[in-house]
């Protein structure tokens, strides 16, 4: 009888407690949105280490943005490629279709569906690279 009472109990409290937090990658400044959306907060050159270890680990699109300035750019004659964030810390790609006149130097952001590749790089593809804010 003590046994049932202690998992009535337990039950009790387990239905009664607060819902868990939201896991990190939904903090309100996070670049991070589960499917097509346009994440509201971008992350940053000094950022983007933080988060990069925090990504959602879905099944499906995660888009995640990056506002900064260009560091490299170059195009295949198809597709041009946009780097963001020095290379000794964490990269971000921008894939995209036309450079459209963006040069190293200028401040963007990238928004687009991310990727990771390896402990220090970040690929968003496609994506979009507009002005900064």
């Amino acid at each position: 009888m003590a046994d049932k009472r202690s998992m009535l109990a337990a039950a009790l409290l387990v239905i009664t407690l607060p819902a868990t937090s939201a896991e990190p990658w939904q903090a309100p400044d996070s670049p991070f949105v589960i499917g097509e959306d346009h994440p509201e907060v971008p992350a940053t050159c000094e950022t983007v280490q933080r988060w990069i270890d925090l990504a959602p680990q879905v099944d499906g699109r995660v888009s995640f943005a990056i506002e900064g300035p260009i560091v490299a750019t170059g195009s295949d004659g198809a597709l041009a490629y946009l780097v963001m964030c020095e290379e000794a810390g964490v990269q971000v790609m921008c894939v995209t279709y036309s450079r459209e006149g963006r040069s190293v130097g200028e401040k963007v952001q990238f928004a687009g569906g991310y990727a990771r590749f390896g402990p220090r790089r970040i690929l968003l593809d496609p994506c979009l690279a507009s002005p900064a804010s």
